[in-house]
């Protein structure tokens, strides 16, 4: 298995030489704004058990998420997705290629990534309670130990109810 970091210029000359391009981030990230030519395959699909199509071992495999954590940390499963392919992990990700100057794709139109709306929401809330249970009444107060406990049972559990929820909003419709 053959597994190397390339920073984005580098990459950028291996693309040009026919590698493919594989974007790991979620789906909505991705809709949001890629690399042109890259393909999306979210890591929660490869996890699941989503197999890479289209890529023959002589050419180049490279993998990059948005700031290039998500790569590192899943680079034995990327590499074994790809057997015997080269695999390369961008580093830095889809940050390093736009501050590296590179072109990407971006659709503004599209929402917010659904994690950050999450976010958000649960800052915004969490803000609120606390300034209400300061000026209002200490009951407000449960308002943001309901949104931690929340976001506590989605960090243990993998299901966000906020995330449900905010995935079924009319500006979240496809």
């Amino acid at each position: 298995m053959s597994l190397t970091s390339a920073l984005p210029k580098e990459i950028q000359q291996i693309n040009q030489q026919g590698a493919l391009i594989v974007d790991i981030r979620e789906r909505d990230e991705f809709r949001r704004e890629h690399i042109p030519d890259a393909i999306s395959l979210p890591l929660s699909e490869i996890q699941a058990g989503a197999k890479l199509a289209g890529s023959s071992p002589a050419q180049p495999v490279i993998f990059h998420c948005q700031a290039g954590s998500r790569t590192r940390q899943n680079a034995d499963a990327l590499a074994r997705l790809t057997e015997p392919a080269r695999v390369i992990l961008m580093d830095g990700g889809i940050n390093a290629w736009k501050q590296a100057g590179l072109p990407t794709v971006k659709v503004s139109k599209q929402p917010l990534p659904l994690m950050r709306q999450v976010q958000i929401a649960a800052g915004s809330l969490i803000l609120a309670g606390v300034i209400a249970g300061y000026s209002i009444s200490p009951g407000f107060f449960l308002l943001p130990a309901f949104v931690g406990a929340g976001l506590t049972f989605a960090g243990i559990s993998g299901w966000c109810g906020m995330a449900i929820l905010l995935e079924k909003m009319p500006w979240n419709r496809r």
